[in-house]
């Protein structure tokens, strides 16, 4: 199975930018369609974007679209999320999951979240106003 861990994340201002990244180890990390969700306090975790095993394939959740970006390094076995013009509505912690199962043609299910089953612990951003 493969191991996720997240960083890059921490204290930002509204309108400024983070870049999080998500080390894998473990397996081939481009055998792995992957994303990331968010949970904010009192929330329920939510899809904020997904990516497909070559990188070739986005999805978005409309909420960051514009704003957002994912891409990998499949050499490097590290995807990541470029955080632009953030806003306070963005503070949650956020998680790295991937998946072996899907297919470029099916990041909307995995957009769902209950269907992955590998996950990182989170990292904490914060956007203040």
């Amino acid at each position: 199975q493969v191991q996720l861990v997240e960083s890059g994340g921490g204290l930002v201002q509204a309108g400024g930018s983070l870049r999080l990244s998500c080390a894998a180890s473990g397996r081939t990390f481009s055998s792995y369609a992957a994303g990331w969700f968010r949970q904010a306090p009192g929330k329920e975790r939510e899809f904020v974007a997904a990516i497909s095993r070559s990188g070739a394939t986005t999805y978005y959740a409309d909420s960051v679209k514009g704003r957002f970006t994912i891409s990998r390094d499949n050499a490097k076995d590290t995807m990541y999320l470029q955080m632009n013009s953030l806003k306070p509505e963005d503070t949650a912690v956020y998680y790295c999951a991937a998946d072996p199962r899907y297919s470029s043609g099916s990041l909307s299910r995995f957009a769902i979240g209950s269907g992955v089953d590998y996950w990182g612990k989170g990292t904490l951003v914060t956007v203040s106003s």
